[in-house]
Protein backbone atom coordinates (compact mmCIF):
# COMPACT_ATOMS: atom_id res chain seq x y z
CA UNK A 1 0.00 0.00 0.00
CA UNK A 2 1.61 3.38 -0.97
CA UNK A 3 2.61 5.90 0.92
CA UNK A 4 3.20 7.54 3.03
CA UNK A 5 3.07 9.76 6.32
CA UNK A 6 6.90 9.82 6.93
CA UNK A 7 7.17 12.57 3.61
CA UNK A 8 7.40 15.86 4.53
CA UNK A 9 4.08 18.50 3.86
CA UNK A 10 5.65 20.04 1.18
CA UNK A 11 5.86 16.53 -0.44
CA UNK A 12 2.59 15.14 0.48
CA UNK A 13 0.74 18.18 -0.63
CA UNK A 14 2.72 18.15 -4.21
CA UNK A 15 1.47 14.27 -4.77
CA UNK A 16 -1.57 15.36 -3.98
CA UNK A 17 -2.30 17.98 -5.90
CA UNK A 18 -0.79 16.02 -9.04
CA UNK A 19 -3.02 12.72 -8.81
CA UNK A 20 -5.94 12.75 -6.27
CA UNK A 21 -6.91 9.71 -4.89
CA UNK A 22 -3.99 7.81 -7.28
CA UNK A 23 -2.27 4.63 -6.24
CA UNK A 24 1.32 4.50 -7.22
CA UNK A 25 3.26 1.63 -6.36
CA UNK A 26 6.61 2.08 -4.47
CA UNK A 27 9.69 -0.02 -5.31
CA UNK A 28 7.11 -1.93 -8.23
CA UNK A 29 9.73 -4.00 -10.22
CA UNK A 30 12.18 -4.38 -7.91
CA UNK A 31 9.68 -5.83 -5.30
CA UNK A 32 8.28 -8.08 -8.41
CA UNK A 33 11.88 -9.52 -9.65
CA UNK A 34 12.75 -10.67 -6.06
CA UNK A 35 9.33 -11.97 -5.30
CA UNK A 36 8.80 -13.79 -7.96
CA UNK A 37 11.24 -16.84 -8.77
CA UNK A 38 8.94 -19.16 -10.84
CA UNK A 39 5.74 -17.93 -13.03
CA UNK A 40 3.74 -21.01 -12.28
CA UNK A 41 4.14 -20.15 -8.17
CA UNK A 42 1.48 -19.84 -6.15
CA UNK A 43 2.05 -15.70 -4.11
CA UNK A 44 -0.06 -13.92 -1.97
CA UNK A 45 0.00 -9.87 -1.49
CA UNK A 46 -0.60 -9.50 1.71
CA UNK A 47 -1.34 -5.49 1.64
CA UNK A 48 -3.50 -5.09 -1.45
CA UNK A 49 -4.05 -1.58 -1.64
CA UNK A 50 -5.00 -0.73 -5.35
CA UNK A 51 -3.42 -3.42 -6.36
CA UNK A 52 -0.23 -2.20 -8.27
CA UNK A 53 1.86 -4.92 -7.13
CA UNK A 54 -0.73 -7.50 -7.73
CA UNK A 55 -1.20 -7.03 -11.30
CA UNK A 56 2.64 -6.76 -11.66
CA UNK A 57 2.59 -10.11 -10.44
CA UNK A 58 -0.58 -11.27 -12.63
CA UNK A 59 1.91 -10.04 -15.56
CA UNK A 60 4.51 -12.35 -15.20
CA UNK A 61 2.89 -15.34 -13.84
CA UNK A 62 2.46 -17.88 -16.20
CA UNK A 63 -1.38 -20.06 -17.01
CA UNK A 64 -0.63 -22.17 -13.80
CA UNK A 65 0.24 -19.41 -11.69
CA UNK A 66 -2.05 -18.14 -8.88
CA UNK A 67 -2.32 -15.24 -6.85
CA UNK A 68 -4.16 -14.37 -3.59
CA UNK A 69 -4.60 -11.30 -2.21
CA UNK A 70 -5.73 -9.55 0.96
CA UNK A 71 -7.00 -6.38 2.50
CA UNK A 72 -9.19 -5.09 5.25
CA UNK A 73 -10.24 -1.60 3.60
CA UNK A 74 -13.76 -1.73 2.15
CA UNK A 75 -12.30 0.75 -0.64
CA UNK A 76 -9.25 -1.74 -1.35
CA UNK A 77 -11.65 -4.76 -1.59
CA UNK A 78 -13.76 -2.87 -4.20
CA UNK A 79 -11.20 -2.00 -6.36
CA UNK A 80 -10.05 -5.65 -6.42
CA UNK A 81 -12.96 -6.55 -8.46
CA UNK A 82 -11.49 -5.26 -11.73
CA UNK A 83 -9.49 -8.04 -11.77
CA UNK A 84 -11.15 -10.26 -14.00
CA UNK A 85 -8.34 -12.88 -13.84
CA UNK A 86 -8.77 -16.87 -12.84
CA UNK A 87 -5.65 -16.78 -11.11
CA UNK A 88 -6.33 -13.98 -8.94
CA UNK A 89 -8.59 -14.08 -5.61
CA UNK A 90 -9.29 -11.23 -3.12
CA UNK A 91 -9.46 -11.85 0.66
CA UNK A 92 -11.19 -9.21 3.38
CA UNK A 93 -9.40 -9.37 6.24
CA UNK A 94 -5.77 -8.69 8.27
CA UNK A 95 -2.71 -9.41 6.99
CA UNK A 96 -1.78 -10.31 10.46
CA UNK A 97 -4.18 -12.97 9.56
CA UNK A 98 -2.68 -14.73 6.43
CA UNK A 99 -2.10 -17.72 7.56
CA UNK A 100 -5.51 -18.18 8.21
CA UNK A 101 -6.28 -17.01 4.30
CA UNK A 102 -3.59 -19.43 3.39
CA UNK A 103 -5.08 -22.39 4.63
CA UNK A 104 -8.47 -21.52 4.23
CA UNK A 105 -7.20 -21.05 0.39
CA UNK A 106 -5.57 -24.83 0.94
CA UNK A 107 -2.18 -23.06 0.56
CA UNK A 108 -0.63 -23.32 3.73
CA UNK A 109 3.13 -24.40 3.49
CA UNK A 110 2.84 -24.27 -0.24
CA UNK A 111 3.46 -20.46 -1.04
CA UNK A 112 6.44 -19.54 -3.28
CA UNK A 113 6.24 -16.12 -1.99
CA UNK A 114 4.76 -13.52 0.70
CA UNK A 115 4.96 -9.64 -0.60
CA UNK A 116 3.95 -7.13 2.86
CA UNK A 117 3.92 -3.43 1.44
CA UNK A 118 2.78 -1.73 5.11
CA UNK A 119 1.67 1.59 6.33
CA UNK A 120 -1.26 3.68 4.71
CA UNK A 121 -2.18 3.93 0.90
CA UNK A 122 -2.17 7.46 -1.32
CA UNK A 123 -5.92 6.92 -1.20
CA UNK A 124 -6.19 6.88 1.97
CA UNK A 125 -3.99 10.05 2.59
CA UNK A 126 -5.67 11.78 -0.05
CA UNK A 127 -9.29 10.99 0.57
CA UNK A 128 -10.07 13.60 3.09
CA UNK A 129 -13.48 12.06 4.42
CA UNK A 130 -10.82 9.04 5.48
CA UNK A 131 -9.05 11.22 8.42
CA UNK A 132 -5.54 10.08 7.94
CA UNK A 133 -4.37 13.47 6.77
CA UNK A 134 -3.82 16.87 8.15
CA UNK A 135 -3.65 18.37 4.60
CA UNK A 136 -7.37 18.41 3.98
CA UNK A 137 -9.96 19.10 6.63
CA UNK A 138 -12.06 15.69 7.25
CA UNK A 139 -13.68 13.75 10.13
CA UNK A 140 -11.20 12.24 12.27
CA UNK A 141 -11.51 8.60 11.61
CA UNK A 142 -7.57 6.75 10.47
CA UNK A 143 -9.29 3.44 10.63
CA UNK A 144 -8.00 0.96 7.75
CA UNK A 145 -11.06 -0.49 7.92
CA UNK A 146 -13.81 2.15 9.26
CA UNK A 147 -16.45 -0.90 9.95
CA UNK A 148 -14.18 -1.88 12.83
CA UNK A 149 -12.93 -0.78 15.96
CA UNK A 150 -12.66 2.82 17.18
CA UNK A 151 -11.99 6.54 14.92
CA UNK A 152 -9.44 8.70 15.97
CA UNK A 153 -12.14 11.59 17.01
CA UNK A 154 -13.63 9.12 19.72
CA UNK A 155 -10.04 7.62 21.07
CA UNK A 156 -8.89 11.78 21.71
CA UNK A 157 -12.14 12.12 23.65
CA UNK A 158 -11.85 9.27 26.21
CA UNK A 159 -8.11 8.87 26.70
CA UNK A 160 -6.18 9.70 29.50
CA UNK A 161 -3.02 12.16 28.99
CA UNK A 162 -0.50 9.47 30.28
CA UNK A 163 -1.62 6.89 27.12
CA UNK A 164 -2.16 9.91 24.87
CA UNK A 165 1.66 10.73 25.44
CA UNK A 166 2.84 7.44 25.16
CA UNK A 167 1.30 6.42 22.18
CA UNK A 168 2.62 10.01 20.47
CA UNK A 169 6.18 8.76 21.82
CA UNK A 170 6.36 5.67 21.04
CA UNK A 171 4.48 5.04 17.31
CA UNK A 172 5.33 8.68 16.57
CA UNK A 173 9.07 9.43 18.21
CA UNK A 174 7.62 12.60 18.97
CA UNK A 175 9.98 14.26 21.60
CA UNK A 176 7.06 16.46 23.12
CA UNK A 177 4.88 13.75 23.46
CA UNK A 178 3.95 15.03 26.79
CA UNK A 179 3.22 18.99 26.33
CA UNK A 180 1.01 17.83 22.80
CA UNK A 181 -0.85 15.59 25.24
CA UNK A 182 -1.55 18.59 28.09
CA UNK A 183 -2.65 20.55 25.15
CA UNK A 184 -5.11 18.04 23.63
CA UNK A 185 -6.32 17.39 26.95
CA UNK A 186 -6.97 21.01 27.48
CA UNK A 187 -8.29 21.87 24.54
CA UNK A 188 -11.11 18.65 24.58
CA UNK A 189 -12.56 20.61 27.64
CA UNK A 190 -13.35 23.23 25.62
CA UNK A 191 -14.73 21.54 22.93
CA UNK A 192 -14.83 17.83 21.05
CA UNK A 193 -11.82 17.12 18.88
CA UNK A 194 -13.42 15.75 15.95
CA UNK A 195 -11.95 17.23 12.40
CA UNK A 196 -8.26 16.54 11.30
CA UNK A 197 -7.28 20.14 10.76
CA UNK A 198 -8.98 21.37 14.46
CA UNK A 199 -5.90 18.63 15.81
CA UNK A 200 -3.29 20.11 13.45
CA UNK A 201 -3.73 23.24 15.33
CA UNK A 202 -4.18 21.95 18.59
CA UNK A 203 -0.47 20.09 17.50
CA UNK A 204 1.33 22.99 16.02
CA UNK A 205 0.04 25.29 18.60
CA UNK A 206 1.66 22.64 21.26
CA UNK A 207 4.85 22.08 19.39
CA UNK A 208 8.18 24.30 20.65
CA UNK A 209 9.90 23.06 17.31
CA UNK A 210 9.42 22.70 14.39
CA UNK A 211 10.80 19.87 12.20
CA UNK A 212 12.30 21.59 8.49
CA UNK A 213 9.89 20.65 5.83
CA UNK A 214 7.45 18.53 8.24
CA UNK A 215 4.47 19.75 9.63
CA UNK A 216 4.07 19.86 13.36
CA UNK A 217 1.99 17.44 14.06
CA UNK A 218 3.27 14.50 11.39
CA UNK A 219 4.16 12.39 13.98
CA UNK A 220 1.44 13.10 16.06
CA UNK A 221 -1.19 12.03 13.07
CA UNK A 222 1.24 9.11 12.54
CA UNK A 223 1.71 7.48 15.77
CA UNK A 224 -2.91 7.63 16.32
CA UNK A 225 -2.84 6.14 13.04
CA UNK A 226 -0.71 3.10 13.90
CA UNK A 227 -1.91 2.81 17.25
CA UNK A 228 -5.96 2.83 16.03
CA UNK A 229 -4.92 -0.05 13.53
CA UNK A 230 -2.57 -2.14 15.52
CA UNK A 231 0.15 -1.74 13.10
CA UNK A 232 3.33 -3.07 14.43
CA UNK A 233 1.34 -5.93 15.77
CA UNK A 234 -0.17 -6.80 12.58
CA UNK A 235 3.55 -6.87 10.88
CA UNK A 236 4.63 -8.76 13.85
CA UNK A 237 1.74 -11.32 13.30
CA UNK A 238 2.03 -11.04 9.76
CA UNK A 239 5.93 -11.96 9.25
CA UNK A 240 5.70 -14.95 11.65
CA UNK A 241 2.87 -16.24 9.89
CA UNK A 242 4.59 -16.11 6.59
CA UNK A 243 7.23 -18.87 7.97
CA UNK A 244 4.61 -20.96 8.09
CA UNK A 245 2.91 -20.44 4.87
CA UNK A 246 5.77 -20.15 3.04
CA UNK A 247 7.35 -23.63 1.10
CA UNK A 248 10.94 -24.03 1.53
CA UNK A 249 13.01 -21.35 -1.09
CA UNK A 250 9.94 -19.35 -0.59
CA UNK A 251 10.70 -15.36 -0.82
CA UNK A 252 9.32 -13.10 1.87
CA UNK A 253 9.59 -8.97 0.72
CA UNK A 254 8.57 -6.64 2.94
CA UNK A 255 8.34 -3.07 2.22
CA UNK A 256 8.51 -0.63 4.91
CA UNK A 257 7.95 3.08 5.16
CA UNK A 258 9.27 4.28 8.71
CA UNK A 259 11.94 3.07 11.14
CA UNK A 260 9.72 1.29 13.09
CA UNK A 261 8.56 -0.63 10.84
CA UNK A 262 12.06 -1.71 9.45
CA UNK A 263 13.83 -2.14 12.65
CA UNK A 264 11.00 -5.00 13.49
CA UNK A 265 11.49 -6.68 9.66
CA UNK A 266 15.21 -6.08 10.08
CA UNK A 267 15.71 -8.14 13.61
CA UNK A 268 13.27 -10.34 12.47
CA UNK A 269 15.13 -11.85 9.62
CA UNK A 270 18.22 -11.14 11.15
CA UNK A 271 17.29 -13.64 14.53
CA UNK A 272 15.54 -15.83 12.59
CA UNK A 273 18.40 -16.51 9.91
CA UNK A 274 20.72 -16.65 12.89
CA UNK A 275 18.50 -19.47 14.26
CA UNK A 276 17.94 -20.52 17.86
CA UNK A 277 19.94 -17.89 20.00
CA UNK A 278 18.60 -18.78 23.44
CA UNK A 279 20.53 -21.69 24.04
CA UNK A 280 22.35 -22.15 27.31
CA UNK A 281 25.70 -20.56 26.95
CA UNK A 282 29.07 -23.33 26.51
CA UNK A 283 26.55 -26.40 24.99
CA UNK A 284 28.19 -27.46 22.29
CA UNK A 285 25.94 -27.45 19.70
CA UNK A 286 26.37 -28.12 15.66
CA UNK A 287 25.19 -25.66 13.02
CA UNK A 288 22.78 -28.00 11.75
CA UNK A 289 20.80 -27.81 14.88
CA UNK A 290 20.37 -24.07 15.00
CA UNK A 291 16.92 -24.29 13.61
CA UNK A 292 17.77 -21.25 11.27
CA UNK A 293 14.65 -20.49 9.29
CA UNK A 294 15.58 -17.40 6.90
CA UNK A 295 18.83 -16.39 4.83
CA UNK A 296 19.04 -12.40 3.66
CA UNK A 297 18.77 -12.06 -0.01
CA UNK A 298 20.59 -9.39 -0.76
CA UNK A 299 20.82 -5.88 0.70
CA UNK A 300 18.19 -3.35 2.00
CA UNK A 301 16.99 -1.32 -1.96
CA UNK A 302 15.26 1.83 -1.80
CA UNK A 303 14.07 3.89 -4.18
CA UNK A 304 16.23 5.41 -7.15
CA UNK A 305 16.66 8.66 -7.87
CA UNK A 306 14.23 8.75 -10.53
CA UNK A 307 10.82 7.05 -8.49
CA UNK A 308 11.38 9.43 -5.90
CA UNK A 309 11.32 12.30 -8.14
CA UNK A 310 8.12 10.80 -10.08
CA UNK A 311 6.31 9.81 -6.31
CA UNK A 312 7.99 11.99 -3.31
CA UNK A 313 6.05 9.75 -0.83
CA UNK A 314 8.42 7.06 -1.65
CA UNK A 315 11.56 8.77 -0.11
CA UNK A 316 11.39 6.82 2.61
CA UNK A 317 10.47 3.15 1.40
CA UNK A 318 12.96 0.37 2.66
CA UNK A 319 12.36 -3.00 0.97
CA UNK A 320 14.11 -6.37 3.20
CA UNK A 321 14.09 -9.63 1.04
CA UNK A 322 14.63 -12.66 2.67
CA UNK A 323 14.29 -16.54 1.03
CA UNK A 324 12.91 -20.04 3.72
CA UNK A 325 15.33 -22.35 4.26
CA UNK A 326 14.48 -26.21 3.78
Amino acid sequence: MQHRDKASQRSESGAAARAPFRHTSVLLDGAVDALLQSPAGIYLDGTFGRGGHSRAILERLGVDGRLMAIDRDPAALEAAQDIADPRFSIHAGEFGELDLHAAQAGVSGALDGVLLDVGVSSPQLDDPERGFSFLRDGPLDMRMDPSAGIGAAEWLSRTVESELARVFKVYGEERFAKRIARAIVAARQTAPIERTQQLAEIVKAAHPAWEKGKHPATRVFQAIRIHLNDELGQLERALDAALDVLAPGGRLVVISFHSLEDRLVKRFIRDQSRGDTHLPRGMPIREDQLIKRLKPVGKAMRPGESEVDANPRARSAVMRVAEKLE
